[in-house]
């Protein structure tokens, strides 16, 4: 899914975890019918990976066993390899052990989102909430993140939330939301394609409110408006 800004993105998630429940219509999962699943049993089946991660006071092997309690160390340990935590783990001198601050304020952005996904993957759920999930990412991680963000998705259905396009290239279907509707959707080269023919479309109609907000001395916060600057952002991040 891509976004604008504000497009209602947080509802929709809240609604899918049953966090709020629908006045009308119905979301399924597998033709079920979430509001017929008890909520615990409901959000036991679905992982999230949200644009901030998360951690607690305790050690790297204890966050990411936090997945699912009662895993053996060798499944946690299977998890950190397969999400690329392992090669940075590699290099502290306690390994798995050191204890992390609240919060992990000792371990860097993009590595905090690895034990995440780590975490995430170990916990072994059929359907898979991303939420600006390779937003957190560092010069040290940021070409782990990506890989280990496509090991988390193997195998499973993927609700994938971002504001760029180029984030989502391989989704099998891409649903562009603009103040809570569906304004476009496809395959990720059709969205470009829509995209693209916008981009050109607009180009003649903000020529003219440029020459316009000229005339009438407009500012450039009311021009910025004027010219649709949330189908802009949309076009601009393909």
């Amino acid at each position: 899914m891509s976004f604008s800004y504000s497009p209602g993105k947080t509802t929709l998630v809240n609604l899918m975890m049953r966090f709020h429940e629908l006045d009308a219509a119905r979301i399924t999962f597998d033709d079920v019918d979430v509001t017929s699943v008890p909520r615990r049993e409901l959000r036991s089946r679905i992982g999230m990976v949200l644009q901030d991660g998360w951690l607690f006071g305790g050690t790297i092997r204890d966050n990411i066993a936090l997945g699912r309690p009662g895993a053996t160390s060798e499944e946690v340990l299977e998890a950190a390899r397969a999400t690329y935590v392992d090669r940075f783990v590699k290099s502290l001198p306690e390994g798995y052990d050191p204890v992390l601050e609240d919060e992990g304020g000792n371990v860097s952005a993009g590595e905090k989102q690895l034990l995440t996904i780590a975490r995430a993957f170990l916990a072994r759920t059929s359907v898979l909430i991303l939420d600006e999930a390779t937003f957190s990412v560092d010069t040290r991680t940021e070409v782990l993140v990506p890989k280990a963000m496509s090991a988390l998705r193997s195998d499973r259905t993927s609700f994938v939330i971002a504001h760029r396009l180029s984030t989502i290239r391989d989704a099998d279907l891409i649903l562009v939301m603009e103040a809570g509707q569906i304004v476009e959707q496809g395959t990720h080269a059709h969205c470009r394609l829509r995209a693209a023919l916008t981009r050109e479309c607009m180009r003649p109609s903000v020529r003219l409110l440029r020459r316009r907000s000229d005339a009438y001395g407009a500012s450039s916060a009311e021009m910025r408006c004027l010219s649709g600057l949330s189908l802009r952002r949309f076009t601009e991040a393909v």
